[in-house]
């Protein structure tokens, strides 16, 4: 295995952000729903190790849930929200 096959990368997607006190996070018991402040069809980011790469939106595919990339992520329209 070469070096580059050893390296790890966490991915993750977003979805929308909240903003909400703090205190009424902390008062947020199992099943709180938080708002998003996206909509519905609306796309992802995808992150890697914490950095934007792309955007994406979710695809279903029977009980599995996906990402279909889009584009490669603006780094500036990212931190502007």
């Amino acid at each position: 295995m070469s070096q580059l096959g050893a390296v790890q990368i966490e991915i993750a997607v977003l979805l929308g952000r909240s903003r909400l006190p703090i205190q009424q996070f902390l008062r947020m018991g199992r099943g709180a729903v938080i708002p998003l402040d996206a909509a519905e069809h609306e796309e992802v980011w995808i992150l890697a190790n914490n950095h934007p790469i792309a955007r994406g939106e979710i695809v279903i595919q029977g009980d599995h849930i996906a990402v279909s990339i889009t584009e490669a992520a603006d780094v500036h329209d990212y931190f502007a929200v």
